[in-house]
């Protein structure tokens, strides 16, 4: 018979890599949702420029434009008209 100590040294132990797994699998997907929205930005300012705005595409405005869509792509062509006169 199994003894209820070795269960319960089981149990305990399972939990814990559980919890590591949930603790190193969150900032993972946290850091692929950075870079995927960072490439997504760096589309949208691309395909602005294609129309001829001339933007410099940096890490920031990428993921600036990633994070908050069209609307911070607007943000970024009057930051950047602004500040260059």
């Amino acid at each position: 018979m199994v003894e209820s100590t070795l269960v319960i040294a089981f149990a305990v132990g399972l939990l814990t890599l559980c919890v590591i797994g949930k603790l190193i699998k969150l900032p993972i997907q946290l850091l692929l949702k950075f870079v995927s929205n960072s490439v997504c930005g760096a589309i949208m300012l691309f395909v602005v420029n294609l129309f001829g705005m001339d933007i410099h595409i940096t890490i920031l405005k990428a993921l600036f434009a990633g994070i908050f869509g069209i609307p911070g792509v607007l943000i970024i062509i009057i930051w950047d008209k602004i500040l260059t006169r």
